[in-house]
């Protein structure tokens, strides 16, 4: 009797969803996490995504999870670095003050020396946040031997669903 009426349940309840029903938001606590974000971009301006990947990441555990035992680092051995560098502040006059934002809030930032080698740098290149380390692909699985978790950084280009046209709602209006 039991799995008929459960049965019964799914299709009546199947029977309200669909394309026009909305989704949910799932704001279950997160707790503390410990995260590792691999950087390697193509060019310099796209660090200013992926650090906004962090702010969020920030933002999340601060509202739904513990940010307080929470511990994110960033490995970057991409053209970011060009932005990472205390050589080029007068190119990138503001990164300054959000990398310093960042790592006031315990984010750690960790350029690969083999990547800073090939693009000209040395280890005192850098602004005073970030550490130097020996190679990109050696420090993410040091990370991941401690059990951060590996977030990918990539930056995409961005739409706004403005740009794809109006919705069927919109346009019976």
């Amino acid at each position: 009797m039991r799995r008929v009426f459960l049965a019964w349940l799914f299709v009546a309840t199947s029977a309200w969803a669909g394309a026009d029903a909305p989704s949910k938001f799932d704001g279950a606590a997160l707790g503390a996490q410990r995260a590792v974000y691999q950087f390697n971009y193509q060019t310099p301006e796209d660090l200013v995504q992926g650090l906004g990947y962090i702010n969020n990441h920030l933002k999340a555990l601060k509202e739904f999870g513990d940010s307080a035992n929470s511990h994110l680092v960033v490995v970057a051995h991409g053209n970011e670095l060009h932005m990472l560098s205390r050589l080029n502040h007068a190119a990138y006059p503001d990164i300054y003050d959000e990398l310093k934002s960042l790592s006031d809030q315990g984010v750690q930032f960790r350029v690969c020396r083999n990547a800073a080698n090939f693009r000209g740098y040395k280890t005192e290149d850098f602004y005073d946040v970030v550490t130097v380390v020996p190679a990109a692909m050696t420090e993410l699985a040091k990370w991941q031997g401690k059990g951060y978790a590996y977030v990918s950084g990539n930056v995409i280009q961005r739409t706004k669903r403005a740009a794809l046209g109006p919705s069927p709602a919109q346009s019976k209006n």
